[in-house]
C-alpha cells in the first residue's frame, strides 16, 4: 500500500482566531480559504511541508453538540500537532515573546528529545520537539 497524508483537521472555536494564529504566529502558509455557503474550508500549512494542510473547522451538529465538542477541545483533549524544529528553545522564546498559552517549557525527555507545548487560541495541544541526537526526524 502506497500512502501518502495529505490532510489532518482541528477543531476550533473561531476560524478567523485559529487564522491569525497560524499564520501570524507560527509562520503558516494559508492553502485554502473558500467560502462553501454555509461552510468555510479554511487550511494551512508549515512552510516546510506544503503537502501537508491542516485544516481548520468548527464543529458540526446542533448547538449542544457543538458546545460539548468545544468544550473538550478547551481542555486540550480533541487535537495535538506535533512539530520538529531545529532549535526549540528559540521557538519556545519566540512564542512566549508573542503570549501562547505555555503547557510545558523545554525540557530534556528520556525518549531522546527536548521539548516544550502550548495551546493554540481553541485549546489544542501543540509541542515543539529537537531531537538530542541532532537528527532532523520526529
Amino acid at each position: 500500500m502506497d500512502l501518502t497524508l495529505t490532510h489532518t483537521f482541528l477543531i476550533v472555536h473561531d476560524q478567523d482566531a485559529a487564522l491569525a494564529f497560524y499564520r501570524d504566529t507560527l509562520g503558516f502558509d494559508v492553502r485554502n480559504d473558500v467560502d462553501l455557503g454555509g461552510m468555510r474550508w479554511l487550511t494551512v500549512s508549515p512552510p516546510q511541508q506544503p503537502g501537508i494542510e491542516i485544516g481548520l473547522n468548527t464543529p458540526f451538529g446542533d448547538p449542544e453538540e457543538q458546545q460539548a465538542v468545544l468544550s473538550l477541545v478547551a481542555k486540550g483533549l480533541a487535537g495535538t500537532l506535533i512539530f520538529v524544529t531545529t532549535d526549540v528553545d528559540k521557538a519556545f522564546e519566540d512564542l512566549v515573546a508573542a503570549g501562547v498559552e505555555v503547557t510545558q517549557e523545554p525540557i530534556d525527555q528520556p525518549y531522546g528529545v527536548r521539548d516544550c507545548s502550548f495551546r493554540d487560541p481553541s485549546g489544542n495541544h501543540i509541542r515543539l520537539s529537537q531531537r538530542l541526537d541532532g537528527g532532523t526526524a520526529g
